[in-house]
């Protein structure tokens, strides 16, 4: 029981915070003479798509000493990370309070003592939820309560700045569970002035299930990818037990009855099958600021962490390029910290945002696009968080800046030989390897647990799959560093005649890898960067095909070995039903590029 205990506690502070590490960290709230009042309010608020549900919301209303109808001020909405409550923003409603924001941090629908099932971030649901506490910010009545019944009014809010009658300048913040909202509402109510969305997703059925090849739009695929495991179990352990959490009693002992209907049996199906079915895909993209994108039009600033297996970096990058395409103002911070792992110190700050380099950065997108001081800078289009570079105090030193994105130079080695990458005029030797990937989607190794790592111990993220189970090539041991910013792309192409057969039968019958870029170092260890892989179900095995690996900073030092790895299987993933075996042949057609930085 107490190990059972242990692990939900270890999946709700990796879910929920989901920014934990990474962006809302705790700290900096006075305890006494706080310049700011702080009111807890009940929400009556109508969701679905009729608008006829009524859901019941709390939330916390941060308001600067002073701010009157005569003062106004503007104003900042958030809400949590999955499994959390509006608690979780507390340093941060009050960094902002005291800077003269009024701040309304809420829990969302189905956490935290909110009503209602979770609906990951429905514009329907979720979206409509939002889009009336704007409202409240604006002034409308018969939204806010002092009860949970809904029966005793709370004072219209006065204190907010106005755009124009019923328009708010109001902005939105929060990360992972507490990003996707932001879009949502933005999708569906132009009154809101500006989003900071932190480490959170693009296109939900990628994030659950992704696929690295057969990209049609940003990193949404026309074909299913893996379904991961320890993720999906994550979800389905906090839709269990969800009710709890928000005080509601379930109507049965059916599986996440916490959840929109399709939710928990789209998460169980994938398990059992290795992929998302193309209906619960249509679900979840429909969840997604992938589908909506058009409908986004206020300035946004995106943050997302290096460290993240659940919400890669590609994810941002794919948003980033789709609003910029279309014409909406955006900038884009890769921090370190994310779901998967610690940030670095003088990243962030409530108690002083202006010492942490994106907490500063957070505070002058709300001075310039909220409080219209057009002379506070907003920084560079692209910045980037560098492990190798020290420093002390603000993280400022080891962000790197571009003008544009993507950045770096392209250089490219050949699978060559039985197990070199080589560059260059570098002649490619002939030679092949083989291997098998292993049926029922076995995994070919047992480390790096993504979620799971924490409650079952420290484990390290070593490259160890089991002989026979994967392929690898390596350079020589590089004689300078080898400092990357961005995604790795591998071309590819294999000899599987038994998957050339067995694919007719559709995505069961596919076969299924798993991609990997390792740091090999001098002892000959491997380890993954940041615990990122690509899983890659191939559409037609007779034909080459393309990988875009989750996006990577990290420097090769001198005397290390980059290391290309091409296996059957992964712990983290369901992979391929079948067992498949596989050849790799050397030629230059098979090739590894990664964007170089100085």
């Amino acid at each position: 029981m107490k190990r059972v205990t242990l692990l939900r506690l270890a999946l709700l502070t990796s879910l929920a915070t989901g920014l934990g590490t990474a962006l809302v960290a705790p700290g900096g709230a006075a305890a006494a003479a706080e310049p700011f009042t702080t009111t807890t309010l009940r929400f009556k608020v109508l969701v679905g798509p009729a608008g006829n549900q009524v859901c019941d919301v709390v939330g916390d209303v941060y308001v600067p000493t002073g701010a009157s109808s005569d003062d106004r001020v503007p104003a900042v909405l958030t809400t949590n990370g999955f499994g959390g409550s509006k608690d979780d923003q507390a340093a941060f409603g009050a960094a902002l309070a005291s800077r003269g924001y009024a701040v309304l941090s809420y829990s969302g629908l189905g956490f935290g003592g909110s009503g209602c099932k979770i609906t990951l971030d429905d514009p329907a649901y979720d979206g409509k939820a939002a889009s009336q506490l704007v409202s409240y910010l604006a002034g409308a009545d018969r939204i806010a309560y002092l009860d949970a019944a809904h029966t005793q009014p709370a004072p219209v809010q006065s204190a907010v700045e106005l755009d124009g009658p019923g328009d708010p300048r109001v902005g939105t913040f929060g990360g992972s569970y507490g990003g996707g909202f932001q879009f949502a509402v933005a999708s569906i109510d132009h009154r809101v002035d500006a989003l900071v969305p932190v480490i959170t997703w693009n296109d939900l059925s990628y994030s659950l299930g992704p696929n690295n090849t057969a990209q049609t739009t940003g990193v949404s695929t026309s074909v299913p990818g893996a379904a991961k495991l320890v993720w999906a179990l994550g979800f389905s352990a906090i839709g269990v037990t969800g009710d709890l959490q928000n005080q509601q009693v379930p109507p049965d002992l059916l599986p996440c009855p916490n959840f929109a209907d399709f939710v928990c049996p789209a998460l169980v199906t994938a398990g059992a099958t290795g992929y998302l079915q193309p209906g619960d895909v249509a679900k979840l993209r429909g969840r997604s600021v992938a589908s909506y994108l058009s409908q986004i039009t206020a300035p946004t600033l995106l943050v997302q962490g290096e460290r993240d297996t659940l919400f890669n970096l590609n994810e941002a990058a794919a948003t980033y390029r789709a609003l910029q395409d279309q014409g909406t103002e955006t900038k884009m911070i890769w921090q370190l910290g994310g779901h998967s792992g610690d940030g670095a110190p003088g990243e962030v700050s409530w108690s002083d945002p202006a010492s942490g380099y994106v907490s500063g950065r957070v505070l002058d997108w709300f001075e310039r696009y909220l409080k219209d001081r057009h002379s506070v800078s907003t920084g560079p289009e692209f910045a980037y968080f560098r492990d190798w570079v020290d420093y002390s105090g603000s993280a400022a030193p080891a962000y790197a800046s571009a003008s544009t994105f993507p950045v770096g130079t392209a250089r490219t080695w050949r699978l060559s030989g039985a197990g070199d990458l080589v560059t260059g005029a570098t002649p490619d030797a002939p030679g092949a390897q083989s291997f098998l990937t292993p049926g029922a989607g076995l995994p070919t190794r047992l480390d790096e647990m993504d979620v799971l790592g924490s409650v079952l111990g420290p484990v390290p993220s070593l490259v160890t799959d089991l002989p026979g189970t994967s392929a690898a090539w390596s350079t020589p041991a590089l004689t300078a560093p080898l400092r990357v910013a961005g995604s790795p792309t591998v071309r590819l192409q294999v000899g599987a005649p038994t998957a050339a057969l067995t694919q007719l039968l559709g995505p069961a019958g596919e076969l299924v890898v798993f991609v990997k870029v390792a740091d090999v170092a001098p002892d000959g260890t491997a380890r993954l960067i940041n615990g990122l892989e690509a899983p890659v179900r191939v559409p037609d095995v007779t034909r080459p095909f393309t990988v875009q690996l989750p996006a990577i900073v990290h420097e090769f030092a001198p005397g290390h070995r980059l290391r290309l790895v091409v296996a059957g299987g992964s712990v983290n993933y369901r992979g391929g039903a079948l067992t498949t075996p596989v050849t790799i042949a050397s030629g230059s057609a098979q090739t590894l590029t990664l964007p170089v930085v100085p």
